[in-house]
């Protein structure tokens, strides 16, 4: 079995309720994915780390990461794949807003301006918290060389994302379910 149908198997059994659900977005859905359910879980998030680590591998970048929470975890599980297989990609944590002590980061890691990165999410809706992670990653110095999220729910996001002229990828759409 693939990679991605282990990963499949996964969210259907652990992350997807049907249901009247109201969304981070504030939309009604039918469908509600909650991704933490499987990039928390050793086997979730190996898988989704060796399969964005391939998705990535040769495209020469520096770092990983996205809007935190979602994306934390795939971050981390995406830098220790490739960290094991040779590659060391620094993983990052965007804040959806901007610290008002210390430092004031809203991109906080081991990253600097100028270099390569990955923005990851867990699921995709409208795009509005990729976008945010997009947003705050460049504001930062940092060149955003593809977007991946694990989920598409086929709502618009990714079109949304597009339009700012980023590349995205997905691991699995609401099709898949």
């Amino acid at each position: 079995m693939s990679m991605t149908n282990e990963l499949l198997d996964i969210v259907r059994r652990d992350a997807v309720k049907f249901g009247k659900f109201i969304l981070a977005s504030g939309k009604e859905s039918d469908l509600y994915v909650d991704l933490r359910k499987v990039t928390l879980q050793p086997k979730g998030a190996l898988l989704i780390g060796s399969i964005i680590h391939d998705m990535i591998k040769d495209r020469s970048v520096d770092a990983i990461g996205g809007l935190s929470m979602g994306a934390d975890p795939i971050a981390v599980a995406t830098s220790l794949v490739a960290y094991q297989k040779g590659q060391e990609i620094l993983a990052f944590l965007v804040r959806k807003e901007k610290k008002e002590h210390g430092m004031k980061n809203a991109v906080e890691g081991p990253v600097r301006p100028g270099q390569k990165v990955v923005i990851v999410d867990d699921v995709i809706t409208t795009g509005s918290s990729t976008i945010t992670a997009i947003q705050q990653a460049e504001a930062a110095g940092l060149k955003i060389d593809l977007v991946i999220a694990v989920m598409d729910r086929l709502e618009g996001g990714r079109a949304a994302i597009e339009a700012l002229g980023h590349e995205v990828r997905t691991l699995l759409t609401r099709n898949d379910l």
